[in-house]
């Protein structure tokens, strides 16, 4: 009766309640331990099929329970759900421990690299065999007695501080609620905006009427509402009480994440202590493409020289319209996004609003669906109602190959829903490809966004920066349901080192700028009406607008995520005032507390990692660029070309060196100069 432990093939995610976690998770450890006894006994010579085989089925056994319950935890946030999964954390983080420091599992792993079998293994083979060893040096498999006693606890410490951060992040996004009834605290707004802000007013007061152009409106913190409010609303007043209200989250009351930083980075740096690393930098590293600090730093410094002279002049520009407009002197932090917006609508002549009508889901899906097969030849079609999901608005679809065979499926739940969904926009794997002698398991994702949701009977559309954000998920996905290989270790995104791992997703971002794409599914709600070329080339035009001040933003967050975990000791607030120094154009506020809702490192994957996003990005404009030497108005060289990427950066998941599958696609190294030229900050 446990939804959880049924032998359905895709989870019965609208059956699993809170109630059903303590089973299932105390019937599948007990299952996975019993398991492990039994490849850790096991009296014949060690092979792949004896210890990785077996392994990767009892991880089956894992993701089966405990990835919907995570997936629920994140999407559909309820107070019983998450005491559940709180709950049973512990047991969770204990199992890991147990598989990663089993000796008797890590010498059959050692046994498996110097047996006569392993030169008949494939790249693929190796490298499973290659990163389990490695990560059970970093689950600390060397360690004995008291250390690995003081490892343990320290990995059960972090695991329970960084749900708990989250948890402030959501709890502190959630609570700030700011009611709107004159209608001057809207001027500015655009029409959509008003809707959104009206419709937030709706939902979160049950029953009650909200009209977009009368109100009430309900100011959040939850993303879409917050970055409209700060580039729309003429009320200075009410955007510095946003910003402020944005900046200072879960940093004060029950609520501050301020004690659990201090408390994270010092576990981390004695974990890196007792696993023989100099700082948890370091720790992070050895799993990675990048092979040092030094080199990552020396990546940043280039794209910071490069960035730092336009960023200054790009503030320069937004304050001379802003004075001329009639406000005096500097700008303040909540000024910059409202002038920068009216200075990019004077120099493109669009805005947000002009194009959101052309952007509905549906046909930017289409459009979406319909690049992939031309470059990739695979099919997307919808595949509604033939899986469970955890929302009405979910939605499931199937993929197909050339031969029209069915060869992975994943579900898109779109829509913002604050009450009970963290923010932003992420891809799940459900199931990864395995190949076993009785069959062939296909891979299954999820894609996760927080786009506006239709209001009556107009449908979602999305803005321009949403359109990019669809593309970049989807490119996450593609690396996880068009991979080759059949070993699970490395299938997919399985195995892709952390800072590679956003090339599919920043590489697609790309055809966003490309005209037939984007035309192809700019199509107006209402009319049919395709988007005019002169404002495609504006928006093209806008690409590089403000693009040093975002550059130096992104490398302002990398650098604070690098040294905080570089330090032995950090003085938070030092490094911060030190990286702010050299990346912000404008000195933070005194009171600016935005790491206390950096989830990224603190609750996410991303600790001494967040420069990934930039190296990858590195990685993707390099590979785009392939596609227009190749020619972006030809047919039939984009198809060779996508091929390629497909064979390679896609099909080979994680079973090659990423370093070595650029070169299979590239034919070289990776150049930073493509990502710059972009971005239009390549010196002349």
């Amino acid at each position: 009766m446990n939804p959880l432990l049924s032998n359905s093939e895709l989870p019965r995610y609208d059956e699993i309640k809170a109630e059903h976690v303590e089973e299932a998770v105390t019937e599948m450890v007990t299952a996975v331990e019993k398991g492990l006894k039994k490849i850790e006994g096991d009296s014949r010579t060690p092979s792949w099929a004896t210890v990785v085989e077996e392994l990767n089925t009892l991880e089956d056994w894992f993701t089966k329970v405990w990835s919907p319950v995570s997936h629920l935890n994140a999407v559909r946030n309820e107070p019983a759900l998450r005491d559940a999964y709180q709950a049973a954390q512990p047991k969770i983080v204990a199992l890991g421990l147990k598989i990663g420091q089993s000796a008797a599992l890590y010498a059959k792993l050692i046994s498996i690299q110097n047996s006569p079998e392993w030169e008949n293994f494939d790249n693929g083979q190796k490298r499973a065999v290659e990163q389990r060893i490695l990560s059970a040096k970093l689950s600390g498999i060397a360690l004995e007695g008291e250390k690995k006693e003081r490892f343990n606890k320290i990995s059960e410490e972090l695991s329970q501080l960084s749900n708990k951060f989250m948890n402030n992040v959501l709890d502190a996004t959630k609570a700030f609620k700011l009611t709107l009834t004159d209608k001057k605290d809207v001027d500015g707004l655009t029409d959509s905006a008003k809707e959104m802000l009206a419709f937030s007013y709706a939902r979160q007061n049950a029953g009650a009427k909200a009209d977009p152009a009368n109100g009430p409106w309900l100011l959040t913190l939850d993303a879409p509402v917050y970055l409209a409010f700060m580039q729309f609303a003429k009320s200075g007043a009410l955007r510095e009480k946003l910003y402020r209200a944005f900046v200072t989250r879960a940093s004060s009351g029950e609520k501050d994440n301020t004690p659990l930083m201090e408390k994270i980075l010092k576990l981390r740096q004695e974990e890196a202590g007792l696993l023989g690393y100099a700082n948890y930098a370091e720790v992070s590293l050895a799993s990675k493409m990048a092979r040092s600090a030094g080199e990552v730093n020396q990546l940043l410094e280039e794209l910071r020289q490069a960035a730092l002279a336009p960023a200054k002049e790009e503030l320069k520009e937004i304050t001379a319209l802003a004075n001329a407009s009639g406000q005096a002197g500097a700008l303040n932090h909540w000024d910059i996004g409202y002038w920068a917006k009216r200075l990019e609508e004077k120099k493109f002549g669009y805005t947000d609003d002009e194009l959101r009508p052309y952007f509905s889901q549906e046909k930017v899906l289409n459009g979406m669906f319909s690049l992939v097969n031309k470059i990739f030849g695979v099919t997307v079609a919808a595949a509604d109602g033939e899986a469970r999901v955890w929302n009405k608005d979910v939605r499931f679809f199937k993929i197909f190959d050339e031969a029209k065979k069915h060869i992975a499926s994943f579900f898109l739940d779109a829509y913002s829903r604050p009450e009970n969904k963290r923010g932003g926009a992420w891809m799940n794997t459900v199931e990864g490809r395995r190949v076993t002698a009785s069959g062939v398991r296909l891979p299954v994702a999820t894609l996760t966004c927080n786009f506006t949701p239709p209001v009556g009977d107009k449908p979602s559309l999305m803005t321009f920066d949403e359109v990019t954000t669809m593309f970049h998920e989807f490119g996450h996905g593609l690396q996880h349901m068009l991979t080759r290989i059949g070993h699970a270790d490395v299938a997919g995104i399985s195995g892709v080192e952390w800072d590679a791992v956003e090339l599919p997703s920043q590489f697609m971002e790309n055809w966003c700028y490309h005209k037939e794409t984007l035309l192809g599914m700019a199509k107006h709600y209402k009319t049919g009406e395709t988007l005019p070329v002169e404002t495609f080339e504006k928006v093209k035009a806008a690409r590089a607008y403000r693009a040093g001040m975002i550059m130096l933003r992104q490398l302002g967050l990398g650098l604070t995520d690098l040294a905080l975990h570089t330090v032995k000791d950090p003085d938070i607030k030092a490094i911060e005032k030190e990286v702010a120094a050299k990346t912000a154009v404008i000195p933070p506020l005194p009171e600016d507390r935005f790491l206390c809702a950096f989830t990224h490192i603190f609750a996410g994957g991303y600790a001494a990692g967040y420069y990934s996003y930039k190296w990858a990005e590195v990685l993707s404009a390099d590979a785009f660029a392939a596609f227009e030497e190749a020619g972006l108005d030809d047919p039939e060289a984009l198809a060779q070309t996508g091929a390629r990427f497909r064979e390679t950066v896609l099909g080979l998941g994680g079973s090659v060196h990423p370093a070595e599958v650029f070169k299979a696609f590239r034919g070289r190294s990776p150049d930073p100069k493509a990502l710059l030229r972009h971005n239009g900050l390549l010196p002349v």
